[in-house]
């Protein structure tokens, strides 16, 4: 990462950014702070980690493209090299801590199939020859359990830890829909590179950014110091606090690496700027989904009642459409879904309150939806749950060829059908609005 705050936009105020970084950090933290009912995800987490590390990244004052007063404090590239140290280092602990099958280097036979939010590439990533899933296993133990100590092992370890890094995210970009998370981690990896590695992305004419950065550390090389003024000092104070608050809010995080029962994706202050993270601690075996369908008829087990099934954004239902690619967008309800299938609507009651907003034709429910099958008519008289098996169809295969992209069993319901008018006393014990037809 470049020791000074240098961008390549040529009006001078394009580095002042400490504010908006500030503005944006309160943004986030309003959504995923104690107080919020917000769901709650490893990402956002992590986006606020990363986004209260950037904000000390550039001086609050100056407009200037390269502050010579304000160089980035070695503090804050360690911080971010913290967080990337604890992220990967973490997830690879909760993996072997968490499934017997990242022991047997059998995890990546089923994670391109039950992964959250599947994308097309992941549909033949599936059916890789068994020894490139035991070779992906082991090349995910290598760069989460052994790489990140490259961070400490000097210049150049630091540079191939931050090039090792970002490949992976990028693999992992390439092969499944994880939200913003991937292209998040990227961010500390950054802080890998020093200015020799990434000068050659800046302009070298005279001049120049480069060209003025270089005569500054010549400068430096021939003893010359910086003027010390209240606002260095002010900065280096501040820095040196901001060093030792992550140093005392790592304190949990670190007995937390080190604990047989390690948790993952949680904070142990507030304001979750320093926290512990994981992924994938345990993978499924099957996929499981929940295929919601509704019915006009006025007898829902009628023989002959018409049942019509919702389709969500992303998440599979119809089988013969293709897995969307939507990386670094994300859609929470199709992700939540994924969460829901694997136990019971009783531990997932707003499972419930998505069928009784359904059941109204609420437009703000449905917009999160892709297909509505009462659109233009009367709401649904009843909706239900249903419990299904899905894999994958074999490429080159009859159902393939038949256009189907997966194959799906039916388990059985997940939830029976429900009316508006059965949702009544259910909405009011736990203060829900009680939804009204649109």
């Amino acid at each position: 990462m470049p020791s000074r705050c240098s961008g390549p936009a040529s009006r001078p105020s394009s580095c002042s950014l400490a504010a908006p970084t500030w503005f944006s950090w309160l943004c986030s933290g309003s959504s995923t702070c104690p107080w919020s009912t917000w769901g709650r995800s490893g990402w956002e987490s992590q986006l606020l980690e990363t986004g209260f590390l950037g904000i000390f990244l550039c001086p609050l004052w100056t407009l200037s493209r390269l502050p010579r007063e304000t160089p980035t404090s070695r503090i804050v590239l360690w911080g971010f090299r913290w967080l990337i140290f604890r992220i990967m280092l973490g997830a690879g602990l909760i993996k072997i801590r968490g499934d017997q099958c990242w022991w047997d280097l059998t995890c990546m036979d089923f994670h391109y199939e039950t992964q959250p939010v599947p994308n097309p590439a992941a549909y033949f990533l599936h059916r890789s020859p068994w020894w490139v899933h035991r070779f992906e296993t082991l090349s995910n133990h290598f760069l989460e359990l052994v790489v990140p100590f490259f961070l400490f092992l000097g210049r150049r370890m630091c540079i191939l830890h931050g090039a090792l890094q970002i490949l992976f995210q990028v693999v992992l970009i390439l092969s499944g829909n994880l939200s913003f998370l991937n292209w998040l981690t990227i961010v500390p990896s950054v802080a890998c590179f020093d200015d020799a590695t990434v000068g050659f992305l800046f302009p070298s004419g005279p001049g120049g950014l480069k060209d003025q950065v270089l005569k500054m550390q010549k400068e430096k090389a021939r003893g010359a110091q910086p003027t010390l003024t209240y606002g260095r000092v002010v900065r280096q104070m501040v820095n040196l606090a901001l060093g030792a608050l992550v140093a005392w809010l790592s304190v949990p995080v670190v007995l937390n690496l080190l604990s047989p029962k390690q948790v993952m994706n949680s904070s142990f202050n507030p304001l979750r700027i320093v926290n512990t993270y994981g992924a994938f601690g345990s993978i499924t075996r099957e996929r499981a989904e929940i295929i919601l369908q509704g019915t006009a008829s006025p007898n829902a087990s009628a023989p002959d009642a018409v049942w019509e099934e919702y389709e969500f954004k992303c998440k599979p239902g119809d089988l013969r459409r293709r897995p969307c690619l939507i990386s670094p967008y994300h859609h929470r309800l199709d992700w939540l879904m994924w969460f829901a299938a694997f136990q019971t609507y009783e531990q997932h009651e707003w499972v419930i309150h998505l069928a009784g907003k359904l059941l109204a034709n609420e437009a703000d429910a449905l917009s999160l939806l892709a297909l509505n099958p009462f659109a233009g008519r009367a709401p649904p008289r009843w909706v239900r749950g249903e419990h299904y098996r899905y894999k994958f169809s074999l490429p080159g295969g009859p159902h393939a060829a038949a256009g189907k992209w997966w194959i799906r069993k039916r388990l059985g319901p997940y939830f029976p059908p429900i009316s508006l008018r059965d949702l009544k006393d259910y909405f009011r014990s736990r203060e829900w609005p009680y939804p009204e037809p649109e």
